[in-house]
C-alpha cells in the first residue's frame, strides 16, 4: 500500500427506508471543512436498493462526488453485503479518509471494515481535525472515563477512518442548486451466498425518549438525592411547555430513577436543545460531552466551584430543593400569563 494513492474524503451516508440518517448528514458538514482543508473532493457513498434519488440530497449538504451502489441485495443492512460492497468502492477509488456515524450499523461496518482493509478505526470521535504537514486526520474522544481528550492518529495505514456520535457536528444547510458526481459501481451479490438472511424487521414500539427533538431538557444529578425529588423536574417541564423533557446523568440511571434511554452524556445520548437547564450535577466531562453544544446552559448548583458552572451561560448557586419550586411557579405564572402557551426561539 502506498500512502500518497490515497486521496479524498468519504462520508458513510446511512438510509433507512430512502431517508437519509441525520448524523450522515450532520457528517458531510464536518466533512466539508476537512476536505477544504486537504484541497480534495468530498465524497459520499451510499448502498442500498433504490437509493439513486437519494444522490441529490447528499450533494445538497456538501458532497461533491457520490459513489453509490444499488443492488436487491443490498435493500436491509448486513455485514457481510455491505462490507463487500465498501471494499470495492474502497479498493477502486482510495479515500485517505471515511468517516461513519456513530448508529449500530454505521460502528458495526466500520469496525469490519478496518478489519477486512487493515487499517485503524476511532470510536465515537467528538472533534475532527487535520495536521496538515502530515495530511493525518486528527481524532479526539474521551479517554481513561473521559478526564483526558485523546487525539488518535493513524499515521501507517489508509483509508483513516473514525466513527463519531449524532449531534456532535453540525449539517450544512442544504444548497439545492449545488452540483455534483454520482458514480455508479455495479457488484456481484447473490443472495444465496450470504451466511445471513433478514427475515422480518420489527420496528421497536417502545415508548423512547424525545431527547433529541425537545428544545428544553432538564437534566437531573445524583444531587437531587432521590428518585421522589425527581418530580420537580417532571413538573418544571410541565410548567415550561415547549416540548420540554427531562433527562438525567449516568449515576441517576444506574440508582434506578430513570430509564438508561433518558441518560444524557459520554455513554448516553448527545443532546444540542436551546435550552439545556442542568440540576444538581457536577459536570463531569463524561456528562458535558454528550450536552455542551447546547444554545443555552443554566446550571443549579449549591457548589459554587462546580465545573458545570464552567460551560453555563447563566448560573445559579443554591439548593435544587428550594430553586426549583421557585422556577416552577414563576413559569406557571408566565405561562397563564401567555395564554398556556411558550414557545423557545
Amino acid at each position: 500500500m502506498q500512502i500518497e494513492d490515497y486521496q479524498g474524503v468519504w462520508i458513510f451516508i446511512e438510509q433507512n427506508d430512502g431517508k437519509i440518517e441525520g448524523v450522515s448528514l450532520e457528517l458531510l458538514g464536518a466533512g466539508r471543512k476537512l476536505a477544504d482543508k486537504l484541497q480534495v473532493p468530498l465524497g459520499g457513498f451510499l448502498l442500498g436498493e433504490g437509493v439513486k434519488g437519494l444522490a441529490d440530497e447528499v450533494i445538497a449538504h456538501g458532497a461533491d462526488e457520490v459513489y453509490m451502489i444499488d443492488h436487491p441485495v443490498l435493500k436491509d443492512y448486513r455485514t457481510e453485503s455491505y462490507m463487500k460492497g465498501v471494499h470495492l468502492l474502497v479498493n477502486k477509488y482510495k479515500p485517505e479518509i471515511i468517516l461513519y456515524g456513530a448508529t449500530p450499523n454505521g460502528k458495526d461496518l466500520a469496525s469490519a471494515v478496518a478489519t477486512d482493509l487493515n487499517t485503524g478505526l476511532t470510536a465515537d470521535t467528538t472533534m475532527l481535525d487535520i495536521d496538515l504537514e502530515n495530511r493525518l486526520l486528527e481524532a479526539s474522544r474521551p479517554a481513561f472515563g473521559g478526564n483526558i481528550m485523546a487525539t488518535i492518529l493513524c499515521k501507517k495505514h489508509r483509508p483513516q477512518m473514525a466513527t463519531v456520535r449524532a449531534k456532535v457536528m453540525k449539517a450544512l444547510e442544504a444548497d439545492p442548486s449545488r452540483t455534483g458526481k454520482v458514480i455508479e459501481e455495479t457488484i456481484d451479490l447473490r443472495e444465496e451466498e450470504m451466511r445471513t438472511k433478514v427475515i422480518e424487521i420489527v420496528n421497536d414500539v417502545t415508548k423512547k425518549s424525545n431527547l433529541a427533538d425537545a428544545h428544553v431538557i432538564i437534566c437531573g444529578g445524583k444531587g437531587m438525592g432521590d428518585e421522589q425529588n425527581f418530580q420537580l423536574l417532571y413538573q418544571l417541564a410541565e410548567a415550561m411547555g415547549g416540548n420540554a423533557a427531562v433527562g438525567g446523568t449516568r449515576d441517576v440511571v444506574e440508582a434506578g430513577w430513570l430509564p438508561h434511554y433518558l441518560q444524557i452524556g459520554q455513554t448516553g445520548e448527545t443532546v444540542t436543545p436551546k435550552l439545556y437547564i442542568a440540576v444538581a450535577l457536577s459536570g463531569a466531562i463524561q456528562h458535558t460531552e454528550g450536552m455542551k453544544n447546547s444554545e443555552t446552559i443554566i446550571a443549579i448548583n449549591k457548589d459554587p466551584n462546580a465545573p458545570i458552572f464552567n460551560i453555563a451561560t447563566y448560573g445559579i448557586v443554591g439548593d435544587a430543593m428550594e430553586v426549583l419550586p421557585k422556577l416552577i411557579e414563576q413559569f406557571k405564572q408566565v405561562k397563564s400569563e401567555k395564554g398556556g402557551v411558550l414557545t423557545y426561539a
